[in-house]
């Protein structure tokens, strides 16, 4: 029993560390689909400092985009962003903010700014520059504030 136990531990660290193995990183936004280009020339005035090209099982997951102010943007194999946190002293660009969203921080939380915003399943969680977060539907409309 304990050679079993042992073995499939074994087996699942063998496993995480090839898989984990396959990361790459690069300096430049040239490793990224077109779209995240796309999105990044856009969107943001700074430069890309290092990109992460996170692998599961040999196979592109994600991209996780480090610019040079702090902004972290994260895309899917296919170029669309995730996830964009920034600066508690600056704001996420307003094309990543649906137009609800805006409505709804700029008539609840006066004075603040959306730090980050992540693309769920469900809609989207939203994260202010006073720390609040918040959570809403695809189309944008409140649900609930996070813990």
């Amino acid at each position: 029993m304990i050679k079993k136990v042992l073995f499939a531990l074994i087996a699942i660290i063998g496993l995480s560390t090839t898989a984990m193995a396959g990361d790459k990183y690069a300096h430049d936004a040239s490793v990224l689909p077109k779209g995240a280009q796309t999105t990044l020339s856009k969107n943001f005035k700074s430069k890309v400092s290092v990109v992460k090209i996170d692998k599961d099982f040999g196979r592109i997951s994600e991209y996780e985009v480090v610019m040079t102010d702090g902004t972290e943007i994260t895309f899917d194999r296919d170029g669309n962003w995730k996830d964009v946190e920034v600066n508690v002293s600056k704001s996420v660009p307003a094309a990543f903010i649906p137009a609800g969203v805006t409505s709804y921080v700029k008539a609840n939380q006066k004075g603040q700014r959306v730090v980050g915003i992540e693309k769920t399943r469900s809609g989207y969680d939203v994260e202010l520059s006073n720390g609040v977060e918040m959570k809403f539907d695809k189309d944008g409309k409140f649900i609930r504030y996070d813990r």
